[in-house]
């Protein structure tokens, strides 16, 4: 006989089956009954792990989220030059989007409408605090001589943040290319160009 499922390892299931239907069709278009009925369990069990919808898109994105930018945090804060900070930044991010696929998606889809209820307060302050971290890599590349002084860091933040977060739309783990092959020819566009 097999044993029963630990409640914490059913509760994490139960999120990632969420997280894939919500990164999928859509966090609106996504049901209560769909989603129970994707972990093979009535509607009224959820209700015995998670209060709504919302309650479970929370965590998943707020669980992702202090995972990552406590990641973030290490590479602003540790003693590495400025390039490779930025390059430990972009690959972390491409880490990310591969570990962590609907996550990223849930995040790139919904924040715009989740933003609009008072509990998602949090993804605008992590908007800012991405922005945050980026222009500080960029200032202390600058200020290193490692970049080019003439840079707009804005532009350049914005240019990084939507060329590295789209890439959830068509990246694939397992595909032909990893993420770390994926960083590598990011990174060499990003700081060396791509004219001979």
């Amino acid at each position: 006989m097999t044993p029963p499922t630990p409640p914490s390892a059913r509760r994490d299931e139960l999120l990632q089956i969420a997280a894939d239907l919500f990164a999928t069709k859509g966090f609106k278009n996504t049901t209560v009954r769909d989603i129970a009925d994707a972990a093979g369990i009535l509607s009224g069990s959820l209700y015995h792990h998670f209060d709504s919808k919302e309650s479970m898109v929370d965590e998943i994105l707020s669980t992702f989220q202090d995972d990552l930018f406590g990641k973030y945090a290490g590479i602003v804060t540790g003693h590495d030059d400025p390039r490779a900070k930025l390059e430990a930044a972009v690959r972390v991010s491409f880490e990310a989007i591969d570990q962590h696929r609907s996550e990223v998606a849930i995040f790139q889809n919904e924040a715009d409408y989740l933003g609009t209820f008072d509990r998602f307060g949090y993804l605008a302050e992590r908007n800012q605090q991405s922005r945050d971290v980026w222009l500080t890599l960029l200032g202390e590349g600058i200020n290193a001589g490692v970049l080019r002084q003439d840079l707009d860091i804005e532009l350049v933040y914005r240019f990084i943040r939507d060329t590295v977060w789209v890439a959830v739309r068509w990246y694939r783990p397992g595909a032909k290319l990893s993420h770390h092959d994926i960083a590598d020819q990011y990174l060499t566009i990003l700081l060396d160009g791509i004219t001979t």
